[in-house]
């Protein structure tokens, strides 16, 4: 007694179960979490190390070096990328996938311990790090700005209250403040006063670092009681500093501020940051790489009310660029796509069964193997996300295929006229088999996606477990549920029941494809070698188009947010910078598709150089604008207007591989020790670069001709008037650096008091000689007395790609370019150039995946036809019959690339798994003819009667499979909302593959059948003497001689 035969004798039992089922999977659906993508985040740390006032280049071999160094020992490190600037470093590590993050970050914190040691000892704050990749987007943004404060009383709520909240929630890497406005005391000192007054910088930065001290003074302890001793006085406020006594010159006090002005202001007077055309701060809040988009949002906007309570109605706060919002939209979309697929399958069943019963019972396996499906992603710790919906949504068009098999062959039964149950018992022995074979056929082609390695294995592990155990549910249900069914809601065969003219039309229809197909396909069997030439003209066919179909990863999805990266002069001033960028964003803007804008300026938050800036810019509603694509097209053009800015423009997308962001969503990178030959041949081959067809945005982070001064101390004239190096760098440090000298302490926070010279004795390398140095009998010297100075040109940024010096050049492909063409134009272009052997080169981030993803693709279309031959062979104890069945593969594979290229879409990743999931879906026509043709060859057919008999009868459930198999994805095929460029590729290889097998594996198949079938007679005829020689001669079979 088989499970369907049980099953059928105990509906109880039956019914039950699928309740079971149910019920479980509808409440792990309520608990799953929504996600973009599975979780596919490398394990990432980024390390910043400050040493205020210090070259980029200083910072890159006495910072940077020792730090990476000391980093290189640590094991599972995929990448490492270091940015030196003026003052800052900044270290990027990502860690192989299989990386625990908190592991890492132990060995991370140990190193930095032992790199401190060969630090500079000028670094008073020691190198920190955080587990967040800085090349991610956040997933939120906060505005906030006044009409009534100022900034600076704004970022202190930011800084003290909302900040330290949100980083505190789980899930939260960090949270960064742009266009910081941190009050401050600044002491701008005239020199020349100074110097008059017989006063050097250094006697002021003496005196105000001891004017504000808050050092403890003890207590009174008597017999009976202590008292606390408190030292009054402190300074809060730059009225406070004015008049600090200096010195005294002939018996009167020289005040503060008769040598400087004493201002208050901000710690970094050279950022600025702006919600559309209002100055403001801006919380961006970073998830951890492995933490939930949407959950981590959710939990942001439900603490924002609280603070909101928390700070002066004054202040306006505002959420902006709500990553989930897209997450969340696109989910919704694919649900809606998911019930039109079920509507389009179940109608597709009913058009060919004709009955309302018998088009229930087939469609009840939809929901339970989708429902049962919830069930196992709770269980595996899987989201609700573009992949696993995209699963279920596949799996539609194939759960119901097993049903309708086993329906089918029971109403057969029951038209022949047998009682329901009786045809129940009797077609789901006969038919048992098949549905086994279809259904562990299809999750063969599955093992080598589960097996998948690297960042494109992790996105379709969920979605390869989620088809696998739809396809197991679909097959438990077609031989439990559907045949109980079968026995208890089908009737007897009624053949004067009355149908509608629609369905009458419909069976007219289907009868006469059925005469057309039994018409050709006697054909074809006439003239077997012409549809032979056919079959071999479809493998080579599909070899040669899967060699010349562009290429690509992931398409690009319009999330509605993008960011512009702007870039001035490297010389630019920051008043300058300002000016620039501010006419820039309002050029943006303008455009009619833009919603709002967020623009930051500056050395500092998001932007690495003071000569960059970042715009980032929400798009209105999809329905009220042009693609994404189009849009930055456009601004492309109207947007890099402004003389000395040039804004290079990229789409924010739900999937980033790089360590950083760059100006280009792809980058190549040149990586060598010798920098002079690195800095020379990295802009010619950009130039080179930037001439190839259908790249855009063509630049590199190679800034070598910043503007410098360089002062040389002439030891022997220092030693006459008794001054040190030292003292030099600090009177100069003193004066040009934004010297921090001294501490504000309040309650909340912690402010700076900032040295320097007045803004008009720091505008130019003139300026260097209004500053006077202190000689040891105690009169005043000019600088240059003592020094002579050099103009040169430097770097303003230094980048490392694994210990070494790197440029990289990023660039964007224009549309109709592919990134495989543009990959490959720029290998030849470097093979051409013939570049030294010093120089390493390679692409970097999305670029590098993508080749990597590229390596596998053939071998992962082997590897499932492969499995699938095993499991077939396996289950009919045969090496030819599954020849036989993947015979018609080659025809999916060349159907779906030329549907591709008609649409003028890339062979990407998720083309890629259509095609894997079309090496499953096919086989079932192949297997339900050849299942049905052994069976008739066992009752002594011949073997072409057996086939050709084979392939009429099972023409109704073929038909019926791929039609819903392709009715199921054509949603997906045609979607058009949000994260429909995602799936839209698969879906259009799935449904041109489906169609142009359809057509041709029912007479590939048949032929191919014939052509083994008397190979491996001619193979048996041969072996049966040598066998019968060791008596194991086999038994012949009963079929008829041919």
């Amino acid at each position: 007694m088989n499970i369907s035969e049980v099953c059928i004798r105990r509906p109880v039992l039956t019914t039950l179960m699928t309740a079971t089922l149910i019920v479980f999977g509808a409440f792990a659906y309520r608990l799953l979490p929504v996600a973009a993508l599975p979780a596919v985040d490398f394990p990432t740390i980024q390390i910043t190390a400050t040493l205020p006032g210090a070259s980029p280049e200083t910072m890159a071999a006495s910072v940077a070096s020792p730090i990476e160094r000391q980093l290189s020992t640590i094991s599972g490190i995929s990448s490492m990328t270091s940015s030196s600037s003026l003052g800052s470093t900044q270290i990027t590590i990502q860690f192989d996938l299989g990386r625990n993050i908190d592991g890492a970050s132990l060995d991370v914190q140990t190193a930095l311990a032992v790199a401190q040691r060969r630090l500079p000892v000028e670094m008073t704050t020691p190198p920190f790090f955080r587990k967040v990749n800085p090349g991610d987007f956040p997933v939120l943004y906060v505005s906030m700005r006044s009409d009534t404060l100022l900034l600076s009383a704004v970022n202190d709520y930011a800084e003290t209250v909302l900040a330290p909240q949100l980083s505190q929630l789980p899930g939260v890497a960090q949270v960064l403040v742009y266009g910081a406005q941190k009050f401050a005391v600044r002491v701008q000192v005239d020199p020349t006063a100074a110097a008059a007054r017989n006063i050097s910088l250094d006697d002021i930065r003496s005196v105000v670092a001891k004017a504000n001290s808050s050092a403890p003074v003890g207590i009174l302890q008597g017999k009976e009681q202590s008292v606390t001793l408190l030292a009054t006085g402190a300074m809060t406020h730059a009225a406070d500093y004015r008049d600090v006594v200096v010195a005294y010159r002939n018996g009167a006090p020289i005040r503060l501020n008769e040598v400087a002005r004493v201002i208050d202001s901000v710690e970094n007077d050279r950022i600025a940051t702006w919600f559309n055309d209002s100055r403001a701060i801006v919380l961006a809040i970073q998830r951890q790489p492995d933490a939930n988009t949407v959950a981590v949002v959710d939990m942001v906007r439900a603490k924002l009310p609280v603070m909101r309570a928390q700070i002066p109605p004054a202040i306006q706060m505002q959420p902006l660029f709500d990553r989930s919002l897209s997450i969340r939209a696109a989910v919704f979309d694919v649900q809606e796509t998911l019930a039109i697929a079920v509507s389009l399958v179940i109608m597709v069943i009913f058009l060919f069964l004709r009955k309302v019963s018998a088009t229930i019972i087939p469609a009840l396996a939809v929901p339970v193997s989708l429902i049962g499906t919830c069930a196992a992603m709770y269980a595996f710790g899987f989201s609700i996300n573009n992949m696993t919906l995209l699963a279920l949504t596949l799996s539609v068009g194939f759960v119901v295929d097993d049903a309708i098999v086993m329906l089918e062959n029971i109403v057969r039964h029951i038209e022949g006229g047998m009682r329901p149950f009786e045809a129940a018992l009797k077609g789901s022995r006969e038919i048992g088999f098949t549905i086994i074979s279809i259904t562990f056929s299809l999750i063969a082609v599955f093992i080598p996606v589960l097996l998948m390695g690297g960042m494109v294995g992790r996105v379709f592990r969920e979605f390869a477990v989620a088809v696998s155990v739809a396809i197991i549910v679909s097959g438990f249900v077609s031989l439990t549920l559907t045949p109980m069914l079968c026995a208890r809601v089908l009737k007897s065969h009624d053949s004067h029941e009355k149908q509608n003219f629609v369905l009458r039309a419909f069976e007219r229809m289907f009868e006469s494809w059925l005469r057309t197909y039994e018409w050709t396909l006697d054909r074809v069997l006439a003239h077997k070698p012409i549809m032979l030439g056919v079959t071999l003209a479809t493998i080579a066919g599909t070899i040669w188009l899967y060699i010349v179909v562009p290429k690509g990863f992931f398409p690009t999805e319009d999330t509605g947010y993008m960011i512009g990266i702007t870039e001035g002069k490297t010389d630019i001033a920051f008043p300058a910078m300002v000016e620039h960028q501010r006419k820039v964003a309002d050029l943006v803007r303008a455009d009619n598709a833009v919603a709002y804008v967020n623009s930051t300026v500056g050395s500092g938050g998001p932007n690495t150089v003071g000569n960059s800036g970042r715009m980032l810019v929400a798009l209105k509603p999809r329905n009220e604008r042009d693609s994404l694509g189009e849009i930055i097209a456009r601004l492309r053009r109207t947007a890099n207007v402004v003389p000395g800015i040039q804004i290079f423009f990229q789409p924010i997308q739900n999937i980033n591989l790089g360590g950083r962001l760059n100006k280009s969503q792809y980058q190549y990178t040149l990586q060598s020790n010798d920098t002079d030959s690195l800095y020379r041949i990295a802009p010619e081959l950009r130039d080179k670069i930037s001439k190839l067809d259908g790249l855009l945005d063509v630049t590199t982070d190679l800034y070598i001709k910043n503007p410098q001064v360089t002062v040389e101390v002439d030891r022997e004239k220092a030693a006459v008037y008794g001054v040190s190096i030292d003292q030099v760098r600090q009177e100069l440090y003193n004066a040009f650096g934004s010297r921090q000298v001294a501490t504000i302490y309040t309650p909340a926070n912690d402010y700076p008091v900032i040295l320097e010279s007045l803004p008009e004795f720091r505008a130019g390398p003139n300026d260097l000689n209004r500053i006077y140095l202190k000689t040891t009998n105690g009169t005043m010297v000019p600088l240059s007395a003592v020094t002579h100075f050099t103009r040169t040109v430097g770097p303003l940024l230094v980048n490392h790609q694994g210990q070494q010096p790197a440029v990289t050049i990023s660039f964007n492909l224009a549309p109709g370019l592919s990134l495989g063409q543009a990959v490959d134009a720029i290998q030849k272009l470097e093979r051409d150039e013939r570049l030294p052997a010093t120089i390493a080169t390679g692409f970097q981030g999305t670029a590098q995946v993508f080749q990597d993803s590229l390596r596998g693709q053939g071998i992962l279309i082997l590897a499932a036809i492969f499995a699938a031959y095993v499991v077939l062979g396996v289950l009919y104890e045969s090496f030819i019959h599954p020849i036989t069945i993947i015979s018609g593969l080659p025809s999916a594979g060349i159907g779906a690339i030329l549907t591709l290229m008609l649409f003028k879409m890339d062979l990407s990743v998720i083309a890629m798994i259509g095609i894997v999931m079309l090496v499953g879906i096919v086989k079932k026509n192949a297997i339900m003819m050849i299942d049905f043709a052994l069976d008739r060859r066992r009752v002594g057919l011949s073997a072409e009667a057996a086939i050709r008999e084979a392939a009429l009868l099972r023409f109704r459930p073929i038909m019926m499979t791929t039609f819903a198999a392709i009715f199921g994805t054509l949603p997906i095929a045609l979607g058009t909302g949000a994260g429909a460029e995602l799936r839209q590729p698969l879906g259009v290889a799935v449904v041109g593959g489906l169609v142009l097998s359809q057509l041709l594996t029912l007479y590939i198949t048949p032929v191919i059948y014939l052509y083994l079938d008397r190979f491996d007679r001619m193979i048996k005829r041969r072996l049966e003497p040598q066998l019968e020689e060791v008596g194991e001669a086999p038994s012949k079979p009963a079929v008829a001689a041919e």
